[in-house]
């Protein structure tokens, strides 16, 4: 089985083989494609060796499944992938590379429709200005490097490709500038929020910022071990509006067996999911959206079409309220929803003199009794901040025994260091604590507290877990970005405050 640092030493090779073609943050555009293609004629060497006992040769066993590929009911494998497109053959490329694995890419694509727009979001052909962006020289070295791996059913797990994902994004996203956590959730936080959303089977699963489809994709499975004989799979809707990112999403969970309607945009300014006029709804909403993410002004809260912003209208700085209004809009009237945000959206405008719309729609969420539960996570988990990050917990139907109360986790000591990454990660131990704490709703020293409601609001509405918790770290530290991202929050509001106040003295004449 591939483990993680053989895969990241492949990677590592497969990027540098391409280095100089194109800037960093577009390495996984033409890796991940042909790992995908990959980890498709790998696995159908698979299937086609199984079925060889049963036709008595492969050469039978092929021309079966080829017979039998376009109907649903006699299909025997996964996906089919024509002899001339098998990677054997693409491993004997030498002359006009780029142009015959675009060739491949739209044979296989034509062989499974499903594949069509996810296999061929690339061309490994393109040029500008007459010039190719790959040249065939490096094509052929990392053709030549991935094919050090096989990475059929039983050498690699199902996650190979979001791990491979994850890798590249973090790798080489942050140098050139990009945002690699816009994309990717750490693997451990999305366990943390499947197992306390506790899919049933049947029921239908949103992430409006999808990503790589790593949030649905551990919900399905969360599913599948707390409920091992379930007859129904989750019904899964993700909208992501990077195209590319999408094409990630779609091929991750075709590597899983898994289906799921992934649709294309901005879900602030047109979600995708409805039901006539109206958004469709949920049983689950699960998302990790880009944090304090600016560009919607109080215009945009207002005219919205769809009557999801009832709670307050927030500035343009931040995003992070609004993002919680439209995933609970989303939701069923039984409905449960976990988001990832940064530590300051829980507590900004708390005991502050001054009026703060992000504290305006927390208090309506805390006095309408919505807010579960608050997770402070350990610090440097993410991608592209150190800061640690919470997950809010809202639902819409709270048992009787809950209602009234809300659950503050501190688990901001719950993390080991990474022995092959910079980065911080929570053990199973750690989940396995936090998910049993929340689900029981648990009371632990220096670790959890239910509060009632009353003692929040006497707080003024500061949900941070560390105000009420608190386990021996007295300062809750935050990175420079996120400072300074509240700092435009106040400024904002302090120009919309100037504003008002001049249109009032207008009308005063003043």
């Amino acid at each position: 089985m591939l483990n993680m640092k053989d895969l990241e030493t492949w990677l590592w090779d497969a990027a540098c083989s391409i280095r100089g073609a194109t800037e960093a943050a577009k390495y996984k555009d033409y890796i991940l494609p042909l790992i995908f293609i990959k980890r498709l004629s790998d696995v159908f060497d698979d299937e086609i060796e199984k079925l060889s006992k049963k036709f008595g040769s492969k050469e039978n066993a092929y021309k079966v499944v080829e017979q039998a590929k376009n109907s649903p009911d006699t299909r025997l494998v996964r996906f089919f992938i024509p002899k001339e497109a098998s990677w054997q053959i693409i491993r004997t490329l030498s002359t006009d590379i780029g142009e015959k694995l675009d060739d491949t890419t739209r044979l296989i694509s034509k062989h499974n429709p499903k594949l069509q727009g996810v296999i061929d979001v690339i061309s490994f052909n393109a040029s500008v200005s007459g010039q190719r962006i790959i040249a065939d020289s490096k094509l052929s070295k990392l053709i030549e490097i991935i094919s050090r791996h096989k990475i059929g059913l039983e050498d690699a797990e199902p996650d190979v490709l979001g791990r491979a994902y994850e890798y590249l994004i973090g790798k080489f996203a942050e140098g050139s500038g990009k945002s690699a956590g816009e994309f990717y959730t750490p693997k451990e936080v999305a366990w943390l929020m499947a197992y306390i959303l506790d899919p049933k089977p049947g029921e239908e699963v949103y992430d409006p910022t999808c990503g790589s489809g790593g949030l649905l994709i551990k919900t399905q499975l969360a599913l599948n071990e707390n409920h091992k004989n379930a007859d129904k799979p989750l019904k899964l809707y993700g909208q992501e509006q990077d195209s590319f990112t999408y094409a990630i999403a779609k091929m991750n969970m075709t590597i899983h067996d898994m289906e799921g309607e992934i649709a294309i945009g901005d879900t602030l300014t047109s979600p995708k999911f409805r039901d006539g006029n109206s958004l469709k709804k949920f049983d689950i909403v699960s998302a990790n959206p880009m944090w304090n993410q600016d560009g919607y002004d109080s215009n945009f809260y207002e005219q919205d079409k769809f009557g999801r912003f009832p709670y307050g209208f927030l500035s343009a700085q931040s995003a992070d309220w609004g993002w919680v209004q439209h995933m609970h809009a989303s939701l069923k009237e039984s409905g449960r929803m976990a988001i990832v945000l940064d530590t300051g959206a829980v507590s900004r405008g708390s005991g502050g003199a001054n009026t703060n719309k992000e504290r305006e729609v927390r208090k309506a969420f805390v006095d309408n009794d919505f807010v579960e539960g608050v997770l402070l996570l350990p610090d440097n988990l993410f991608y592209n901040t150190s800061a640690p990050g919470i997950i809010l917990f809202i639902n819409k139907h709270k048992p009787v025994n809950r209602k009234g109360k809300t659950i503050l986790i501190n688990a901001s000591k719950e993390f080991e260091k990474g022995k092959e990454s910079s980065k911080n990660y929570i053990t199973q131990e750690g989940i396995k604590k936090i998910v049993k704490a929340f689900q029981n709703f648990e009371e632990i020293e220096k670790f959890s507290r239910v509060i009632p409601n009353e003692e929040i609001i006497k707080n003024d509405y500061n949900l941070s877990p560390s105000r009420y918790v608190q386990n021996g770290v007295d300062i809750e530290l935050q990175d420079i970005p996120t400072l300074l991202s509240e700092i435009k929050v106040l400024e904002q509001e302090e120009k919309d405050i100037d504003k008002k106040l001049e249109e009032i003295f207008k009308k005063l004449k003043l």
